[in-house]
């Protein structure tokens, strides 16, 4: 493993995962079970290429290259600092040669990349509208969290650009957007097929969704059993440990 630099205000996490560790500072914006439950969810076939927008700390790719035969992993944060400890978090794990972490605006992704040149997109993007309120609205919790530097139309109109003809798609979002989620893919030739609601407990409404879309798929949509994350007495679920720790 790689000497990577540690600063005082951050921390290193442990993914549980080929004992792949995540550089993350607490003051910022670090990842949650959404991250976790969309790189389980996501497919990536041997010898694919993948592409995470919106990818933080670098998370997703970080995992996906851990649990998938994905064959190389690019990472696209618009936040410079996020940029840099994923960049140490590739290193960190010695993953360089399979992981690239590059700063860009999903909006100019085709000006880096080739159209069509992905297998796979992957998207943890901002669940929430811009609004008002925010003491901040350029803090880097702020722009993981609200719709401030992409929209859910950005995302839609980036990952049909980077993707093949039948490649996939995946996302976890709010179920309250998924008529605009809908509207947005279908607009930007990326058909949903598959989709699965997370619960916190089973008696409660769903708090994210899942979903998998096909670019240039046929309309049809499969409704997977739902993820309950917590048991009644507060402990993680099976299916949820088996994620995080298997």
């Amino acid at each position: 493993m790689t000497k990577v630099n540690i600063n005082p205000h951050e921390r290193v996490d442990d993914l549980h995962r080929n004992g792949y560790l995540l550089i993350q500072d607490p003051s910022k914006f670090c990842f949650g079970i959404d991250a976790v439950l969309l790189a389980s969810f996501a497919v990536a076939k041997e010898g694919e290429r993948v592409m995470d927008m919106c990818t933080g700390t670098g998370v997703i790719p970080i995992l996906m290259e851990a649990k998938t035969r994905g064959r190389f992993f690019i990472g696209i944060e618009i936040q410079p600092e996020s940029v840099e400890m994923a960049q140490r978090s590739v290193l960190l794990n010695g993953l360089e040669d399979k992981i690239l972490i590059r700063e860009c605006d999903i909006k100019e992704l085709d000006k880096e990349f080739p159209l069509g040149s992905f297998d796979v997109v992957t998207c943890n993007p901002p669940y929430m509208q811009r609004g008002g309120g925010m003491v901040n609205e350029y803090s880097a919790k702020a722009v993981a969290r609200h719709e401030i530097l992409c929209t859910l139309e950005d995302v839609a109109i980036a990952a049909d650009k980077m993707l093949r003809v039948g490649g996939r798609f995946y996302m976890v979002h709010r179920p309250s957007r998924l008529p605009e989620i809908f509207q947005r893919a279908v607009k930007h030739h990326l058909e949903p097929k598959r989709m699965r609601f997370v619960h916190t407990y089973i008696d409660k409404e769903p708090t994210l969704v899942l979903i998998e879309f096909i670019k240039g798929g046929r309309p049809m949509l499969k409704v997977e059993p739902p993820i309950i994350i917590y048991n009644a007495d507060g402990e993680y679920t099976s299916e949820i440990k088996d994620i995080y720790y298997n």
